[in-house]
């Protein structure tokens, strides 16, 4: 029986093929700070096909007739998908605040809303959008609503799709909308009812490689660009700005900017909260 804790540590040459592999897949990129990391997460799949060794699991992804499977189970494993509701709530009062009220007015004649989740993960950012727009009540009234929701990783949408949480997930949702728009079972999970779930649209998507979502009102982006190198940051903001519609909003995650990156964009601060506003087109 093979002991996968004591598997040791990826030698600095392992490391460097693990993240180019990663890299070139995903535009993650892995600073060598990362080792260890690397390390005890590649243990899993270790652990999961019975190999020994780290090279083991390198040779046998390039082995693969379809990688595409198994690139996704490292890429799941290699990104941290930890996320709850109502994650950095300024946000959510800037988006109901203000963003939904000024769309609703310009809009009276399309009445079409499309927000993209990009890297939505475990569903929760999706989620919450949506319960926002559920209660913005008549603004959306009667209108054609979309929230595409979409991440790199099967198994994280497969969560998502479920639509079932608890513990500190939900911690951050207030009681009343926990009543609202959740359906409590008797093991203190509570799942998302399908008046909610029927305006978000889950999809697998590879910010590059795969084509993006276009007229898109608003895009929330946050926690994700922390993953990239300058030149995808680049690529990712300019994508963006092609699938924005004029007059929308970019969310991205408060400890990333897009200053000396971007000039697509520009910042405005809407109630205490930083929001990307893109320039003429």
């Amino acid at each position: 029986m093979i002991d996968f804790e004591n598997i040791v540590r990826l030698t600095d040459s392992e490391f460097e093929k693990f993240a180019k592999l990663v890299y070139n897949e995903s535009g993650i990129f892995l600073k060598t700070t990362k080792l260890t990391l690397l390390s005890n997460r590649l243990r899993k799949r270790l652990n999961a096909l019975n190999l020994k060794t780290f090279t083991e699991y390198y040779d046998y992804i390039n082995s693969l007739a379809d990688r595409s499977k198994e690139i996704e189970s490292l890429i799941d494993v290699v990104s941290t998908n930890e996320t709850y509701f109502f994650r950095n709530e300024k946000q959510f009062e800037s988006l109901t605040g203000e963003c939904f009220p000024e769309i609703s007015k310009r809009k009276q004649t399309d009445k079409r809303l499309r927000i993209w989740s990009a890297g939505c993960s475990t569903g929760e950012e999706p989620y919450t959008i949506g319960i926002c727009i559920l209660e913005a009540g008549s603004l959306f009234q009667g209108w054609d609503i979309e929230i595409i929701a979409t991440d790199i990783a099967y198994s994280v949408l497969d969560f998502a799709k479920k639509g079932e949480y608890s513990g500190r997930r939900i911690d951050k949702v207030k009681p009343e909308l926990l009543k609202k728009y959740f359906l409590k079972s008797d093991s203190e999970q509570y799942t998302i009812k399908d008046e909610v779930k029927k305006i978000i649209n889950f999809k697998l998507l590879n910010l590059f490689k795969d084509s993006y979502p276009v007229n898109i009102d608003i895009i929330f982006c946050r926690n994700v660009m922390i993953y990239f190198d300058k030149e995808h940051q680049k690529k990712l903001l300019s994508g963006f700005y092609r699938s924005i519609q004029n007059n929308g909003y970019l969310f991205l995650g408060h400890s990333e900017t897009i200053h000396s990156i971007s000039d697509d964009f520009t910042y405005r601060k809407i109630i205490d909260s930083p929001v990307y506003i893109p320039k003429d087109k």
